[in-house]
Protein backbone atom coordinates (compact mmCIF):
# COMPACT_ATOMS: atom_id res chain seq x y z
CA UNK A 1 0.00 0.00 0.00
CA UNK A 2 2.94 2.30 0.41
CA UNK A 3 3.21 2.93 -3.32
CA UNK A 4 1.26 2.33 -6.48
CA UNK A 5 2.54 -0.05 -9.11
CA UNK A 6 5.56 1.47 -10.79
CA UNK A 7 6.66 1.23 -14.36
CA UNK A 8 10.34 0.97 -13.35
CA UNK A 9 9.96 -2.38 -11.59
CA UNK A 10 13.07 -3.55 -9.78
CA UNK A 11 12.60 -6.96 -11.28
CA UNK A 12 13.44 -5.74 -14.77
CA UNK A 13 17.08 -4.65 -14.48
CA UNK A 14 18.72 -4.25 -17.89
CA UNK A 15 22.45 -4.88 -17.44
CA UNK A 16 23.24 -3.58 -20.94
CA UNK A 17 22.49 0.04 -19.97
CA UNK A 18 24.63 2.37 -17.89
CA UNK A 19 22.19 2.33 -14.97
CA UNK A 20 21.78 -1.41 -15.38
CA UNK A 21 25.53 -1.80 -15.00
CA UNK A 22 25.45 0.30 -11.84
CA UNK A 23 22.66 -1.89 -10.46
CA UNK A 24 24.61 -5.02 -11.39
CA UNK A 25 27.63 -3.73 -9.50
CA UNK A 26 25.53 -2.86 -6.45
CA UNK A 27 23.83 -6.25 -6.58
CA UNK A 28 27.14 -8.12 -6.61
CA UNK A 29 29.04 -5.87 -4.21
CA UNK A 30 26.37 -5.47 -1.56
CA UNK A 31 25.28 -9.11 -1.73
CA UNK A 32 28.87 -10.16 -1.17
CA UNK A 33 29.07 -7.90 1.87
CA UNK A 34 25.79 -9.23 3.24
CA UNK A 35 26.95 -12.83 2.77
CA UNK A 36 30.33 -12.29 4.47
CA UNK A 37 30.45 -13.56 8.05
CA UNK A 38 31.35 -10.99 10.73
CA UNK A 39 35.05 -10.84 11.64
CA UNK A 40 36.35 -11.21 15.17
CA UNK A 41 38.48 -8.46 16.68
CA UNK A 42 41.97 -8.55 15.18
CA UNK A 43 40.99 -10.97 12.40
CA UNK A 44 42.31 -10.09 8.96
CA UNK A 45 39.77 -9.22 6.24
CA UNK A 46 39.09 -11.90 3.59
CA UNK A 47 41.33 -12.07 0.55
CA UNK A 48 39.99 -10.99 -2.83
CA UNK A 49 39.62 -14.58 -3.93
CA UNK A 50 37.51 -15.39 -0.92
CA UNK A 51 35.17 -12.48 -1.67
CA UNK A 52 34.80 -13.69 -5.25
CA UNK A 53 33.74 -17.14 -4.06
CA UNK A 54 31.14 -15.62 -1.74
CA UNK A 55 29.82 -13.40 -4.50
CA UNK A 56 29.57 -16.21 -7.03
CA UNK A 57 27.76 -18.49 -4.62
CA UNK A 58 25.30 -15.77 -3.68
CA UNK A 59 24.44 -14.92 -7.27
CA UNK A 60 24.08 -18.51 -8.42
CA UNK A 61 20.52 -19.07 -9.73
CA UNK A 62 20.47 -22.46 -8.04
CA UNK A 63 21.06 -20.78 -4.68
CA UNK A 64 18.15 -18.35 -4.98
CA UNK A 65 15.37 -19.05 -2.42
CA UNK A 66 11.98 -20.20 -3.59
CA UNK A 67 9.79 -17.50 -2.13
CA UNK A 68 6.53 -19.18 -3.17
CA UNK A 69 6.97 -21.88 -0.53
CA UNK A 70 7.74 -19.46 2.31
CA UNK A 71 5.06 -17.75 4.39
CA UNK A 72 4.37 -14.05 3.94
CA UNK A 73 5.33 -13.34 7.56
CA UNK A 74 8.67 -15.15 7.18
CA UNK A 75 9.57 -13.21 4.04
CA UNK A 76 8.47 -9.92 5.60
CA UNK A 77 10.51 -10.60 8.74
CA UNK A 78 13.71 -11.51 6.88
CA UNK A 79 13.73 -9.43 3.69
CA UNK A 80 13.81 -5.63 4.11
CA UNK A 81 11.71 -4.07 1.36
CA UNK A 82 9.37 -7.05 0.92
CA UNK A 83 6.58 -5.37 2.87
CA UNK A 84 6.31 -2.61 0.26
CA UNK A 85 5.71 -5.25 -2.42
CA UNK A 86 3.12 -7.04 -0.29
CA UNK A 87 1.23 -3.88 0.53
CA UNK A 88 1.22 -2.72 -3.08
CA UNK A 89 -0.10 -6.14 -4.14
CA UNK A 90 -2.64 -6.23 -1.26
CA UNK A 91 -1.05 -9.30 0.34
CA UNK A 92 -1.72 -9.42 4.09
CA UNK A 93 1.58 -10.28 5.78
CA UNK A 94 0.41 -9.25 9.26
CA UNK A 95 -2.74 -10.97 10.45
CA UNK A 96 -2.74 -13.36 7.48
CA UNK A 97 1.02 -13.86 7.35
CA UNK A 98 1.04 -17.61 7.97
CA UNK A 99 -0.06 -18.32 4.39
CA UNK A 100 2.65 -19.28 1.83
CA UNK A 101 3.36 -16.60 -0.76
CA UNK A 102 2.38 -18.84 -3.67
CA UNK A 103 -0.99 -19.70 -2.15
CA UNK A 104 -1.74 -16.07 -1.24
CA UNK A 105 -0.73 -14.84 -4.70
CA UNK A 106 -2.93 -17.37 -6.50
CA UNK A 107 -5.89 -16.40 -4.31
CA UNK A 108 -5.38 -12.78 -5.40
CA UNK A 109 -4.92 -13.69 -9.08
CA UNK A 110 -1.28 -12.58 -9.05
CA UNK A 111 1.57 -14.00 -11.12
CA UNK A 112 3.77 -16.05 -8.75
CA UNK A 113 6.98 -16.08 -10.88
CA UNK A 114 6.69 -12.31 -11.31
CA UNK A 115 6.39 -11.84 -7.55
CA UNK A 116 9.35 -14.13 -6.92
CA UNK A 117 11.43 -12.20 -9.45
CA UNK A 118 10.58 -8.90 -7.78
CA UNK A 119 11.46 -10.23 -4.34
CA UNK A 120 14.63 -11.78 -5.73
CA UNK A 121 15.74 -8.42 -7.10
CA UNK A 122 15.15 -6.84 -3.69
CA UNK A 123 17.09 -9.62 -1.98
CA UNK A 124 20.01 -9.07 -4.35
CA UNK A 125 20.12 -5.31 -3.78
CA UNK A 126 19.13 -5.04 -0.12
CA UNK A 127 21.66 -4.30 2.58
CA UNK A 128 20.99 -6.09 5.87
CA UNK A 129 18.96 -3.98 8.28
CA UNK A 130 18.20 -6.30 11.19
CA UNK A 131 15.93 -5.39 14.06
CA UNK A 132 17.51 -5.39 17.53
CA UNK A 133 18.46 -8.84 18.78
CA UNK A 134 17.89 -8.03 22.45
CA UNK A 135 14.20 -8.14 23.33
CA UNK A 136 14.43 -5.07 25.58
CA UNK A 137 15.95 -3.07 22.71
CA UNK A 138 13.24 -4.27 20.31
CA UNK A 139 10.54 -3.21 22.76
CA UNK A 140 12.19 0.20 23.13
CA UNK A 141 12.19 0.56 19.34
CA UNK A 142 8.48 -0.36 19.09
CA UNK A 143 7.51 2.17 21.74
CA UNK A 144 9.61 4.98 20.23
CA UNK A 145 9.04 4.24 16.55
CA UNK A 146 5.35 3.31 16.61
CA UNK A 147 3.57 4.07 19.89
CA UNK A 148 4.95 7.59 20.25
CA UNK A 149 4.41 8.36 16.55
CA UNK A 150 0.78 7.18 16.56
CA UNK A 151 0.08 9.33 19.62
CA UNK A 152 1.67 12.35 18.01
CA UNK A 153 0.13 12.10 14.54
CA UNK A 154 -3.43 10.83 15.03
CA UNK A 155 -4.90 13.94 16.73
CA UNK A 156 -3.80 16.12 13.80
CA UNK A 157 -5.21 13.65 11.27
CA UNK A 158 -8.56 13.65 13.07
CA UNK A 159 -8.65 17.46 12.98
CA UNK A 160 -7.75 17.53 9.26
CA UNK A 161 -10.43 14.94 8.49
CA UNK A 162 -13.13 16.96 10.25
CA UNK A 163 -12.16 20.08 8.30
CA UNK A 164 -12.19 18.27 4.96
CA UNK A 165 -15.56 16.65 5.68
CA UNK A 166 -17.10 20.05 6.45
CA UNK A 167 -15.49 22.13 3.70
CA UNK A 168 -15.90 19.51 0.96
CA UNK A 169 -19.12 17.85 2.13
CA UNK A 170 -20.71 18.23 -1.32
CA UNK A 171 -17.76 16.68 -3.17
CA UNK A 172 -18.64 13.28 -4.68
CA UNK A 173 -15.60 11.54 -3.14
CA UNK A 174 -15.46 13.43 0.16
CA UNK A 175 -14.36 10.98 2.90
CA UNK A 176 -17.51 11.16 5.02
CA UNK A 177 -16.98 9.29 8.29
CA UNK A 178 -13.18 9.38 8.11
CA UNK A 179 -12.75 11.54 11.21
CA UNK A 180 -14.96 9.22 13.26
CA UNK A 181 -13.02 6.19 12.02
CA UNK A 182 -9.66 7.78 12.88
CA UNK A 183 -10.97 8.78 16.29
CA UNK A 184 -12.13 5.23 16.96
CA UNK A 185 -8.76 3.88 15.82
CA UNK A 186 -6.94 6.35 18.06
CA UNK A 187 -9.00 5.33 21.10
CA UNK A 188 -8.55 1.61 20.49
CA UNK A 189 -4.85 2.01 19.72
CA UNK A 190 -4.30 4.01 22.90
CA UNK A 191 -5.97 1.30 24.97
CA UNK A 192 -3.95 -1.38 23.14
CA UNK A 193 -0.61 0.38 23.51
CA UNK A 194 -1.21 1.16 27.19
CA UNK A 195 -1.89 -2.55 27.88
CA UNK A 196 1.34 -3.45 26.11
CA UNK A 197 3.39 -0.85 27.96
CA UNK A 198 1.91 -1.60 31.41
CA UNK A 199 1.38 -5.37 31.25
CA UNK A 200 2.87 -7.26 28.30
CA UNK A 201 6.17 -5.49 27.73
CA UNK A 202 7.21 -5.55 31.43
CA UNK A 203 6.53 -9.31 31.45
CA UNK A 204 8.67 -9.74 28.34
CA UNK A 205 11.49 -7.68 29.82
CA UNK A 206 11.52 -10.12 32.75
CA UNK A 207 11.77 -13.10 30.42
CA UNK A 208 8.13 -13.94 29.75
CA UNK A 209 7.13 -17.25 31.31
CA UNK A 210 3.71 -18.96 31.30
CA UNK A 211 1.88 -15.73 32.16
CA UNK A 212 2.82 -14.10 28.86
CA UNK A 213 0.60 -16.29 26.66
CA UNK A 214 -2.74 -14.71 27.59
CA UNK A 215 -1.75 -11.05 27.00
CA UNK A 216 -0.11 -12.01 23.69
CA UNK A 217 -3.35 -13.67 22.59
CA UNK A 218 -5.27 -10.54 23.54
CA UNK A 219 -2.87 -8.33 21.58
CA UNK A 220 -3.17 -10.57 18.52
CA UNK A 221 -6.95 -10.23 18.67
CA UNK A 222 -6.55 -6.44 18.87
CA UNK A 223 -4.31 -6.57 15.81
CA UNK A 224 -7.05 -8.33 13.86
CA UNK A 225 -9.38 -5.47 14.77
CA UNK A 226 -6.77 -2.93 13.67
CA UNK A 227 -6.53 -4.75 10.33
CA UNK A 228 -10.29 -4.39 9.81
CA UNK A 229 -10.03 -0.67 10.55
CA UNK A 230 -7.19 -0.33 8.05
CA UNK A 231 -9.33 -1.89 5.34
CA UNK A 232 -12.11 0.57 6.19
CA UNK A 233 -9.58 3.41 6.01
CA UNK A 234 -8.53 2.34 2.53
CA UNK A 235 -12.14 2.16 1.41
CA UNK A 236 -13.06 5.61 2.74
CA UNK A 237 -10.04 7.23 1.09
CA UNK A 238 -10.25 5.24 -2.16
CA UNK A 239 -6.80 3.80 -1.41
CA UNK A 240 -5.53 7.29 -0.50
CA UNK A 241 -6.14 8.56 -4.04
CA UNK A 242 -5.95 12.37 -3.85
CA UNK A 243 -8.46 14.11 -6.17
CA UNK A 244 -6.84 16.43 -8.71
CA UNK A 245 -8.77 19.42 -7.35
CA UNK A 246 -8.07 18.65 -3.68
CA UNK A 247 -6.99 21.53 -1.46
CA UNK A 248 -3.80 21.49 0.60
CA UNK A 249 -5.65 20.28 3.69
CA UNK A 250 -7.16 17.34 1.84
CA UNK A 251 -3.78 16.44 0.37
CA UNK A 252 -2.11 16.65 3.77
CA UNK A 253 -4.85 14.47 5.24
CA UNK A 254 -4.43 11.68 2.71
CA UNK A 255 -0.64 11.81 2.78
CA UNK A 256 -0.70 11.64 6.57
CA UNK A 257 -3.34 8.90 6.65
CA UNK A 258 -1.31 6.86 4.16
CA UNK A 259 1.79 7.18 6.33
CA UNK A 260 -0.21 6.24 9.42
CA UNK A 261 -1.53 3.12 7.66
CA UNK A 262 1.98 2.15 6.60
CA UNK A 263 3.30 2.67 10.13
CA UNK A 264 0.48 0.67 11.69
CA UNK A 265 1.02 -2.28 9.34
CA UNK A 266 4.76 -2.27 10.09
CA UNK A 267 3.96 -1.95 13.81
CA UNK A 268 1.67 -4.99 13.74
CA UNK A 269 4.15 -6.94 11.63
CA UNK A 270 7.04 -6.26 14.02
CA UNK A 271 5.03 -7.52 16.97
CA UNK A 272 3.20 -10.44 15.30
CA UNK A 273 6.13 -11.82 13.32
CA UNK A 274 9.24 -10.75 15.24
CA UNK A 275 8.57 -9.97 18.92
CA UNK A 276 5.75 -12.34 19.87
CA UNK A 277 7.30 -15.50 18.33
CA UNK A 278 10.23 -15.09 20.74
CA UNK A 279 7.79 -16.07 23.51
CA UNK A 280 5.40 -18.43 21.73
CA UNK A 281 7.85 -20.75 19.99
Amino acid sequence: MRARARSDSKSGIDDTTFFGAINWYRRCHFTAIAASPPRRAGEAPPRAGQETVIMSATLSPAAEPRFADRTLSDIAATLPGATEVFRRRKLDFCCGGRVPLGEAAIAKGLDVPELEAELGAIAALALPAPLPVATADLIDLIVARYHAVHRRELPELIELARRVEVVHKAHPVAPHGLADLLERMAEELEDHMRKEEQILFPLMRRGGGPMVAQPIAAMLADHDDHGAHLRALETLTNDFAIPDEACATWRALYLGAHKFADDLVEHIHTENNVLFPRFTG
